[in-house]
């Protein structure tokens, strides 16, 4: 068996990064429960459990070395994969082998780990989401006046800037980053429960000493890295803390599918074209085709996070009394899965965003098809301030629309409202005042001054994560 015969993953050999890929590798996840082994010893020592240094220090000597094939034949045999990694670290301790795993139950390495993984997984996000809120807000500053037609229902609507819009998708990110930050500060460790998460084997071990029982958590806590674990649990940690990580992921896929839509539009307006490498082939048919594949590969993998979402509610709505292993097989696929996914979006989002090439010429052309229609209500009221009657321009006008939207559709002809106004005695209006009145700068409203004022706020608010910037966002495939 090699590498072409056999299954894998393109979530690891096309999508993610190697960081998030460690995170849930695993190396990862054995040493982590073998880390988890050894706080809970120090602790129980500490607390005055006959555990000797010798042992801890036995223990400490192969936190990394995984035996992993004595691990493998012990599984075959016991059908247990938390047993069989405790016969596999006894193994290689010897003289500690009878105090590991001392008063626990399989869901503490397991729960624990999770919970340390997507912990660890989360920080990767955020560092991606920061630089991908950072390279936003460079673009949207660099564009902040430059006037582009505005949408509703894709249909033309009034002038904004490309900048503004921008801000559009960094505000999303922002929200984003502000649920992430909630959720990650509240994880907790699901800590030493025992079988029912009643503690009861800890009760015993240190001869009914409550307070002991519950320092011990208070130990593998800090040990691990955590403010604290959470107070009450059957043999698990409640599933509905998957539930609300991955529906952080889901937030920042609803994000980033949004942005890739529109960039997938403006690609087809011929307004932006996401980076293309100089011997890219965009179809196999087309060669002229510069189709925007990094921004479908977005939307592609954004749909694919927001249904993983659906598995941790389903699994914690199925959760029987103090546990059942029906969540086990679909954790160890949903959640890692969902992780990757948003590793390689967010790095996708970077990229794309990092490298977009804009058509300045492309927006003029078309805000210019648009314009004379949108300027209508200026050129009204422009006209009445010098002394017109309202009612009859309005009529004007609307004749001069229909006139001018019938030689459009129906000819191809360009939109000449403008000359016809220029020309109709009842506006009595200069070729000057009309170009005045109807460029396009006059009719973005505010959105240059509230791209600089939101993006000013941007900046105070990375400054908290000015550690975080900068990644590689090479796109592999």
């Amino acid at each position: 068996m090699h590498l072409h015969d056999c299954y894998e993953n393109p979530l690891c050999r096309r999508y993610a990064g190697i960081k998030m890929q460690t995170v849930f590798s695993d190396d990862t996840k054995f040493s982590t429960w073998r880390r988890l082994w050894l706080a809970l010893a120090e602790s129980e020592k500490e607390l005055g459990l006959p555990i000797s240094d010798e042992q801890l220090d036995e223990m400490r000597a192969h936190l990394t070395d995984i035996n992993y094939k004595d691990a493998d034949a012990a599984e075959r045999e016991v059908r247990h994969d938390v047993m069989a990694h405790i016969h596999a670290y006894g193994k290689q301790c010897p003289a500690a082998k009878p105090i590991i795993h001392l008063g626990a139950t399989s869901c503490y390495v397991g729960d624990n780990t999770d919970i340390i993984q997507m912990r660890d997984a989360l920080r990767l996000v955020r560092r991606l989401l920061v630089n991908a809120i950072d390279a936003l807000r460079v673009f949207a500053e660099r564009y902040a006046a430059l006037p582009v037609l505005a949408y509703t229902h894709f249909q033309p609507a009034q002038p904004t800037t490309l900048g503004k819009r921008a801000c559009l998708w960094l505000q999303d990110l922002l929200f984003d980053l502000q649920q992430l930050n909630f959720t990650l500060s509240g994880l907790r460790l699901l800590g030493c429960k025992g079988t029912t998460g009643t503690q009861a084997s800890f009760l015993e071990l240190f001869e009914g000493d409550h307070a002991k029982v519950r320092e011990l958590e208070n130990k593998i806590a800090e040990k691990m890295g955590f403010s604290g674990v959470y107070p009450v649990s059957g043999q698990t940690y409640s599933r509905k803390v998957d539930y609300t990580v991955l529906s952080v992921l889901s937030g920042i896929a609803q994000s980033a599918h949004k942005f890739s839509n529109d960039i997938r539009l403006m690609s087809h307006m011929k307004e932006a074209d996401e980076p293309f490498e100089q011997k890219q082939v965009g179809s196999s048919a087309m060669a002229y085709k510069r189709n925007p594949m990094r921004s479908e590969r977005m939307a592609s993998l954004c749909r694919y996070m927001i249904s993983l979402t659906q598995n941790p509610a389903m699994t914690a709505a199925e959760q029987w009394l103090e546990r059942t292993l029906d969540d086990s097989a679909n954790r160890r696929i949903s959640i890692p899965e969902a992780f990757l996914a948003a590793d390689g979006v967010l790095t996708l989002y970077i990229n794309v965003i990092s490298g977009l090439m804009v058509f300045p010429k492309m927006m003029e052309r078309r805000l210019a098809a648009e314009i004379p229609f949108m300027a209508t209500e200026n050129i009204l009221m422009y006209c009445v301030k010098k002394g017109g009657d309202r009612q009859k321009l309005h009529e004007a006008i609307r004749e001069h629309s229909v006139a001018a939207g019938r030689e459009v559709k129906l000819n191809g002809g360009d939109n000449d409202l403008l000359e016809r106004i220029a020309n109709d005695p009842r506006f009595g209006m200069s070729d000057h005042e009309l170009s005045r009145i109807v460029s396009a700068e006059k009719l973005t409203g505010r959105a240059r001054e509230q791209t600089e004022e939101f993006c000013a706020g941007v900046r105070e608010t990375l400054v908290e994560y000015k550690d975080l910037l900068g990644v590689d966002a090479t796109v592999k495939v």
